[in-house]
């Protein structure tokens, strides 16, 4: 088939001697879903960014359509028919659906918007493309399904033909992820074409209909998705064998080394974000907590390691509760903590990875010696750690935002793990690092889980709590919806239907278990 859109020989420097792309080919045939993958820093986001006229390319051309394509801004991108569907939602929380996906295009009468028509017109596109949203909900009040369908019908309703959506499923229950799968192949069928960016090779498999793997800023090769494997797709982004399921060993569960009571948080808004939460944490397991992603885990995880006051409540660890301590008071007690922000919470981005790798000791031996900091003890540790958690820097003096994601997150495991942690509380370990990066921090884990360490999981990736987990607990809306005592017996759509408050276990059931 002759190619919709053909990015030829793409090159993109950047001011700092960067090569994000490197002689790029890459074609997209009508009426196809084409999946675009590869490692964090391989290039698919620059080269997807210059096909959406974000970046200009340094060198190279597009042909679209049989003509050369000069693509200047985004505006130009959509002129012609190029949309994208970013990870990070781009919706006014305020507006209504219907608001948010006529704005800057809305129709008038005498001078004033015509909020009945921006409604037809939204149910009239949702309905031709099977994309069920409710035109009048305030985008706040929804949930990320419906956010993610929003964002695609906003692209379609100014002409989309081809739709570059880039990790579309990144926050998506089972179920919801599937009801996008269908919407995208009704799209398909109606004549568009799918550009598909993501990080989950079983959802390649089940989608696209080619795929592009990318490496070190180069295509490593176009195949038929009959023709691939999850663990050949694996082999090609990283460029060695990449174990994709976890070797867990069966679990030698101890003693509770955290114990919640009646847990609550209110925020500064009035939102009551946990309600009543109790449960235990063992040495020696993973309890994973599932759930669709705005649904209190975060502020649950935040109150446990001191970065946030519970309401009411207790946590226990050794007796001595931690809910109303400081971070430092809570690190003391024997929690380590992988935050779900590493920019924001995780690290010092000015700072270097040395540094970084003394946040949580810098005041205690054998860093801190008599009033000054010992430099040799830091160099050490840094030069140790580096080594032990394979860390891809030149030395430990450079600035850890010098580092890749995968090496970012690859330094807090580092800090993290060698503190001696009793629990270890790791929120979204894995986001938005690649298949190798991935591989690693799931084994070092499941590492610290067999030599006794309690581990605390929050995930948003929903194979990643079942693969990792011994017992996994639901929330929704702040509570706990289920409790699942071995996690290897439930299934992801079971688990989709407590996640989405559609199934909910007595409270006597699950407090025979928790």
């Amino acid at each position: 088939m002759t190619p919709i859109i053909e990015m030829r020989d793409i090159v993109k420097v950047y001011p700092n001697g960067v090569v994000a792309n490197d002689g790029v080919n890459f074609s997209v045939e009508k009426g196809e879903i084409h999946a675009l993958v590869g490692e964090n820093g391989a290039g698919k986001t620059t080269l997807m960014k210059i096909l959406y006229g974000l970046e200009r390319p340094t060198e190279g051309e597009i042909n679209y359509k049989d003509r050369l394509l000069e693509l200047n801004s985004p505006l130009d991108a959509i002129d012609n028919g190029i949309g994208m569907v970013h990870q990070n939602f781009m919706l006014i929380p305020s507006f209504t659906v219907a608001e948010n996906i006529v704005l800057g295009e809305e129709k008038t009468r005498s001078g004033l918007i015509r909020q009945d028509q921006a409604v037809q017109d939204t149910e009239s596109l949702a309905k031709e493309y099977g994309l069920r949203v409710d035109a009048n909900a305030i985008i706040e009040s929804i949930n990320v399904g419906m956010r993610q369908r929003v964002e695609i019908l906003k692209t379609l309703y100014r002409g989309a033909e081809i739709l570059i959506l880039d990790e579309p499923t990144a926050v998506l229950t089972p179920q919801e992820t599937q009801e996008l799968f269908k919407a995208i192949r009704a799209l398909v069928d109606q004549g568009k074409t799918v550009i598909f960016i993501t990080h989950k090779l079983r959802e390649v498999k089940e989608i696209s209909d080619r795929v592009t793997v990318m490496r070190a800023g180069k295509i490593v090769g176009t195949l038929k998705i009959e023709e691939v494997t999850r663990e050949g797709l694996a082999r090609m982004m990283v460029g060695r064998d990449v174990l994709l399921s976890v070797d867990k060993p069966p679990s030698d569960r101890g003693q509770a080394v955290l114990q919640v009571h009646d847990l609550s948080y209110v925020s500064d808004t009035g939102v009551q974000m946990l309600k009543n939460m109790s449960f235990n944490v063992y040495a020696g397991e993973i309890l994973g907590i599932a759930g669709v992603e705005g649904n209190g885990q975060t502020e649950l995880v935040e109150v446990l390691t001191g970065l946030r006051e519970a309401s009411t409540g207790a946590a226990y660890i050794d007796s001595r509760d931690i809910l109303q301590a400081d971070p430092r008071v809570v690190r003391m007690a024997g929690v380590a903590h992988i935050p779900e922000d590493r920019l924001t919470n995780g690290l010092a981005l000015l700072a270097t990875i040395d540094e970084n790798l003394i946040v949580d000791r810098y005041f205690r031996a054998p860093i801190k010696k008599g009033f000054r900091i010992d430099q040799g003890a830091v160099k050490k540790l840094g030069n140790r750690l580096i080594e032990e958690y394979d860390i891809r820097t030149i030395n430990g003096q450079v600035p850890v935002s010098s580092l890749s994601g995968g090496n970012m997150q690859k330094v807090i495991v580092a800090r993290e793990f060698s503190s001696d942690p009793k629990l270890l509380i790791a929120a979204q370990p894995t986001r938005g690092i690649d298949v190798g990066a991935t591989e690693f921090v799931r084994q070092e884990l499941v590492v610290k889980r067999t030599e006794g360490t309690a581990v605390l999981l929050v995930s948003a990736d929903l194979s990643e709590v079942m693969s990792l987990s011994d017992r996994i607990i639901v929330m929704y809306e702040g509570e706990i919806t289920g409790v699942f005592p071995d996690a290897s017996t439930v299934t992801e759509e079971e688990l989709g239907l407590y996640m989405l408050g559609v199934q909910r276990q007595d409270v006597e059931e699950m407090e025979a278990v928790l």
